[in-house]
């Protein structure tokens, strides 16, 4: 049988800008979200703000979260992964990557202006949510 994950990631705005993480080399070294697994005993809103507290030093309430986008995708490995991607515009917290054993730098970028090395999960979540899509399918 496939496997089946789920994962959550934020997309935090701030004056027009999104907050994105750059991986480190030896991960890939491109830009993608704050975010991660839902672990077995989490639902996807506490998930996603232990997320954003370990790797972006990121303090976030679970009222200040809305569903932006669901992604479905299938992995190398014929398995299922489902992606809730919540928004938000208000946190606390000092930003900073908290994880340097994955992330290099945490920054904020125009969605006009978004990096060249942005993974093309992000892109393509982006595209769809801006235009006003809740759900797409990647076969990337």
């Amino acid at each position: 049988m496939a496997d089946t994950n789920l994962k959550v990631r934020l997309i935090l705005y701030n004056k027009g800008n999104i907050l994105l993480l750059r991986q480190k080399k030896s991960l890939g070294g491109n830009y993608t979200l704050v975010g991660g697994t839902i672990e077995n005993t989490e639902y996807a809103l506490s998930a996603l703000i232990r997320e954003a507290e370990e790797e972006a030093g990121l303090l976030l309430k679970a009222e200040d979260l809305q569903l932006a986008h669901v992604l479905h995708k299938l992995t190398k490995s014929k398995g299922h992964r489902m992606t809730l991607y919540f928004k938000a515009t208000v946190w606390d917290g000092k930003i900073k990557t908290g994880e340097p054993n994955k992330f290099k730098d945490v920054s904020w970028f125009s969605l006009e202006n978004l990096p060249p090395n942005l993974s093309d999960t992000v892109r393509h979540v982006l595209q769809e949510y801006r235009e006003g899509r809740m759900y797409s399918e990647f076969k990337g």
